[in-house]
């Protein structure tokens, strides 16, 4: 039995120990047959690293910067809906970790704590990440909260303009049905993860979703927040629709969801600062390319004209040397900080990076790297397609 963490997939396992047992399907779930989930990993950990020796490293630096700012290991928490569901005051527990370790913690539009709550709390600016929803009046409204936060740089979504569908929500009792049955079940789930229920379902209160409750007013269900995705996501979103949130927003823009060179070379054009490649963590559209597959194309295609981040599949500081070693200059970090938040709340959160900063110098250490920017390109001994990799 684990009693002590020592890498996320422990956190991982102590995060299903301690949740409900909706909420953890919720995070650890994928779309479909979750092949892509699958892949994010496997792919991942299919890259194989050119170890060096005698190469005089000495005093191992992890810091950079990103987007104008300065960070002490290249990684940025990444936008979790819900979060504030698996701690009390989740992302205020989290973004206090983030910001004691240095690095970016970005706040998702469907948080349970509001941007005015989780800002003061953080000793360094936020990130904000927004969906295209139809209400323009109300992402307006959204990106002047932002503004006024402080937050720092944005992260524009456009891999979502519906949901997935996520079948594991549907067999929890998550979505897919609402009634007095599905409120029994997830009770029970609850009841059954009694620390859970006092810590965060008694004292975690209010349970608003924070930044959409003007919107959602007293319904503040999950069968609401759900429809209100439905509702108000905007797939009829164009490369146009960019212009509107130049208009609205004057600094560091993130475009979250690329996995085609061509839409990498499309934000270029349209004056994004930087892109995410990311497949949403394999939840939005199963079958296509693992996140590792598709970073080295858009690399050579966007060149030195964009700030190229990634997710998917990161499960520790030795993912974080692939993603850089592909192209990547900086990395989010997803699933990982949100079963150390539900394992520990904001001390699993500063244990994790604790991690991942450890597991990054060793790896650089063995790879010859004195600094983040010594590993790109040099520490790359094999890379090979996962599909054709499985297929031989």
């Amino acid at each position: 039995m684990i009693r002590r963490a020592a890498s996320a997939a422990d956190y991982r396992v102590l995060a299903r120990r301690r949740l409900p047992h909706f909420l953890f399907e919720y995070i650890d779930g994928g779309s479909y047959a979750e092949v892509t989930l699958r892949r994010n990993v496997e792919a991942l950990q299919a890259v194989m690293l050119r170890q060096r020796v005698l190469s005089g490293v000495d005093g191992v630096d992890l810091s950079t910067a990103l987007l104008g700012e300065a960070m002490s290991l290249p990684v940025a928490l990444a936008p979790i809906g819900l979060a504030g569901m698996n701690a009390r005051r989740g992302e205020v527990q989290a973004a206090r970790a983030a910001a004691a370790a240095g690095v970016p913690f970005c706040l998702s539009t469907v948080s349970c704590c509001p941007l005015a709550e989780v800002a003061p709390a953080s000793s360094r600016p936020l990130w904000f990440q927004l969906y295209m929803i139809r209400d323009r009046g109300f992402m307006r409204e959204l990106l002047a909260q932002a503004r006024a936060a402080g937050c720092s740089v944005l992260l524009f979504t456009v891999d979502m303009p519906v949901p997935g569908s996520r079948y594991r929500d549907v067999h929890s009792g998550l979505s897919g049905s609402s009634g007095f049955v599905t409120d029994l079940r997830r009770w029970w789930q609850a009841a059954c993860r009694p620390r859970w229920a006092w810590e965060v379902g008694v004292n975690g209160r209010p349970h608003q979703l924070g930044n959409i409750a003007p919107v959602l007013g007293e319904k503040s269900g999950l069968e609401d927040f759900l429809g209100w995705m439905r509702d108000n996501f905007d797939a009829s979103v164009t490369w146009a629709d960019l212009d509107f949130i130049r208009a609205e927003w004057d600094g560091p823009l993130v475009i979250k969801g690329i996995l085609d060179p061509e839409d990498a070379r499309a934000a270029a054009a349209l004056g994004a600062d930087g892109i995410v490649v990311s497949n949403h963590g394999g939840r939005q559209l199963d079958g296509v390319p693992a996140t590792v597959d598709a970073l080295p194309p858009i690399v050579d295609a966007t060149g030195d004209r964009l700030t190229i981040l990634a997710d998917g599949g990161v499960r520790s500081g030795l993912d974080v040397i692939r993603m850089l070693a592909l192209g990547a200059h900086g990395v989010l970090l997803g699933r990982a900080w949100a079963y150390a938040l539900s394992a520990r709340g904001e001390a699993g959160v500063a244990h994790l990076l604790q991690l991942f900063a450890a597991e990054m110098r060793v790896a650089m250490t063995l790879t010859g790297c004195n600094r983040i920017a010594d590993v790109a390109n040099s520490t790359i001994l094999r890379i090979r397609n996962f599909s054709q990799q499985q297929a031989e």
